[in-house]
């Protein structure tokens, strides 16, 4: 999956659940890369903070290749729940990657380890208190509206953080690479000198829709083979 999504964005991840009718379930655009450039994807690796870092190694003993460490601090702006420890840790865990809804610290040093990490951004406090420890604190995560698990993956690099169903990861991915191909062929025409304009022939849109004006461009576009975002 990994080396699949590595020439993939979310972009083309998100525009294929729309197309296979998956709800698209993207991460607040707060959050972002430590370090611009990252990217990852596995599957799920849940943990709730509660305001100590063993949450975090309880995760990292279940943990397997390609998993990322998604950690649910509740979005909290008052304190940082990763810093560098932790991130070097889940390196020498296997895990992928570490998604935090929540802040992180200690950036020129996680910079410095090299494994990706999204979070909303850095502060220098850590944990305030510790907080009781809920019963599906390893088995879900909340990040902004949606609650994630196992059972799902997450796929993550410079334009956000978008999570799919595990067991349509097949479907999504060979979707996503037809769309990829479908923009990159437009893309090269556009630079040939054949507008997108006249890819979808835009003219005749136009034209249909002074006859016709409850057309749709997405009704057009199926009509004549163009589909961009389907």
């Amino acid at each position: 999956m990994a080396r699949r999504f590595a020439g993939l964005t979310t972009a083309h991840v998100a525009d294929a659940c729309i197309r296979a009718g998956v709800p698209v379930r993207c991460a607040p655009s707060a959050l972002r890369a430590v370090t611009p450039g990252s990217r990852v994807a596995g599957r799920v690796l849940p943990a709730r903070h509660v305001g100590s870092v063993d949450i975090f190694l309880e995760a990292y003993e279940a943990a397997r290749p390609e998993d990322v460490l998604v950690v649910d601090n509740g979005g909290r702006l008052d304190e940082a729940c990763v810093g560098d420890l932790a991130v070097l840790e889940a390196q020498a865990a296997g895990v992928a990657g570490v998604v935090i809804w929540g802040l992180h610290r200690d950036t020129a040093d996680i910079r410095a380890i090299g494994l990706p990490v999204f979070s909303t951004g850095a502060l220098p406090t850590g944990p305030l208190s510790l907080r009781e420890r809920p019963a599906d604190a390893l088995t879900s995560a909340t990040v902004g509206d949606w609650t994630v698990s196992a059972a799902d993956l997450v796929f993550a690099d410079d334009d956000g953080v978008v999570f799919a169903p595990a067991d349509r990861a097949d479907e999504l991915l060979t979707l996503a690479e037809t769309i990829r191909d479908t923009e990159r062929r437009q893309a090269d025409q556009i630079r040939a000198g054949h507008t997108l304009r006249a890819q979808v022939r835009f003219d005749a849109y136009l034209a249909k829709r002074r006859e016709t004006p409850t057309l749709t461009f997405r009704d057009h576009l199926r009509a004549v083979g163009g589909a961009i975002e389907e």
